[in-house]
């Protein structure tokens, strides 16, 4: 059966038990996948690639909304007032 590897680098789950900071480093900043039996099991990625990835999906779960509420009449409020 034939994966797609989504990253350009790969390691096995032996070679991120031996060292997994090295394997980490390995991918340079970018994700790394991490194969079992030559089949892509998970990708290990760096801790500010994640950060980024989360920050992502919130900013287009809040466009959705944004995207849901467009039609919705406007209520002025006045911020001295509360």
């Amino acid at each position: 059966m034939v994966y797609p590897i989504l990253a350009e680098v790969a390691a096995s789950v032996s070679e991120l038990k031996k060292n997994p900071m090295a394997t980490v480093a390995a991918g340079d900043g970018a994700p790394v996948a991490i194969l079992n039996r030559n089949e892509p099991a998970f990708y290990c990625v760096p801790a500010s690639v994640y950060a980024s990835m989360i920050e992502r999906l919130e900013d287009a779960e809040l466009n959705a909304i944004a995207d849901a509420r467009q039609g919705e009449p406007v209520i002025p409020v006045v911020l001295d007032d509360l």
